[in-house]
């Protein structure tokens, strides 16, 4: 295997745009989003409603398209993509796991039934074979004494594991998640967090979880926060040596035992550190908080200090409004307008009264 390949991130994402069009209104989704994601690395994504996450997972599981830059996943160039070549890499490339199962299984199937319908759908004809992958991935989410039973016979949590394995049956190469443990309680979450490690390891995969809870620092190696359509910070955890170590403890039992419990104890001394992010042209984003604590307006000093750059309000300028309107706040005119354009259909006037009715 060539080495080289190895060392290539899987995924990079260079001055992503998407703009959906919205009657009258131009909404900008992604505004020249910069990413790369190493392979094998397990990624969370955090940021509020209308941030532009799930434009980023929907982008990168092929589900949509850029207005604009570019996108590559696994040497793969999402762009260039016809709508055929897309609906395999689909197929191929990535697997999605939902919040909501619903759109992960089908209710009248039984566990195992539903692990081998993509490799159906995907025209593997072996029938042993798809029995064998699928009681494997069973296995790897400590379902195998359950894949007769059909959605009404598990849990939560177990329905939710069956569609990791859904999700894996075409042996992708990156793993999506879209607020996977968003419906399970704290412990049934973990146990699918477990379950995600494990089978990137075993898979050799690639995990982006997008979702609101900004504890997902504490089950990947990095966490990146998009706001207002672009990457603003990114929290990596940071693991001792003597953590890694007891990762993958000896083989038997007593040295799998001593692992687990000096892995609790150097569990607390696990850190994160925080940075903001700049985009390829040096843009960073200043957090709201900060700018309105400090008086930023439109306009701040820059100044080189000692090993640092500082930034400093103007005076005067605290008051000012930006003009810039956020992913939220132009959704928000939509429906929230008073006033608007009176001679075209559609107009926002027109939809909100067409509402109150």
């Amino acid at each position: 295997m060539n080495m080289q390949n190895e060392k290539k991130p899987i995924i990079i994402c260079e001055n992503l745009v998407k703009i959906y069009k919205v009657v009258d209104l131009e909404v900008v989704a992604l505004q020249g989003l910069d990413l790369i994601v190493e392979r094998g690395e397990m990624l969370g994504i955090v940021g509020t409603s209308g941030s532009g996450k799930s434009t980023l997972m929907n982008t990168l599981g092929g589900l949509d398209r850029p207005s604009a830059g570019r996108v590559l996943v696994d040497g793969i160039d999402l762009l260039s993509l016809s709508d055929q070549a897309m609906n395999q890499y689909q197929r191929s490339k990535v697997g999605f796991v939902w919040q909501q199962t619903s759109r992960n299984l089908i209710p009248y199937l039984t566990a195992q039934e539903n692990v081998e319908l993509p490799m159906t759908m995907a025209l593997v004809t072996d029938r042993r074979a798809r029995r064998e992958w699928s009681e494997w991935l069973l296995n790897e989410v400590g379902l195998y004494d359950r894949k007769e039973h059909k959605l009404s016979q598990l849990s939560g949590g177990q329905q939710q594991r069956v569609a990791i394995a859904v999700a894996l049956a075409n042996k992708p190469v990156l793993l999506l998640g879209d607020e996977p443990t968003g419906e399970v309680d704290s412990v049934t979450a973990q146990s699918i967090m477990d379950t995600f490690r494990k089978l990137r390891e075993d898979m050799d995969l690639t995990v982006i979880i997008v979702t609101h809870d900004p504890r997902i620092a504490e089950q990947v190696d990095r966490v990146v926060a998009i706001r207002d359509g672009k990457i603003s910070t990114e929290t990596i955890r940071q693991v001792s040596q003597l953590e890694q170590v007891m990762a993958h403890p000896s083989g038997d039992e007593a040295g799998q035992a001593a692992g687990e419990v000096l892995a609790e104890k150097l569990q607390e001394q696990v850190s994160f550190q925080e940075f903001v992010v700049l985009d390829s042209a040096g843009r960073l984003q200043i957090p709201k908080e900060l700018r309105e604590q400090l008086g930023i307006g439109k306009r701040a000093r820059l100044e080189l200090g000692d090993n640092s750059i500082i930034i400093r309000p103007v005076e005067g300028q605290g008051d000012d409004k930006p003009k810039h309107l956020s992913i939220e706040e132009q959704i928000g005119l939509l429906f929230a307008q008073e006033t608007g354009p009176q001679d075209k259909a559609g107009s926002v006037k027109r939809l909100k009264g067409s509402r109150g009715k």
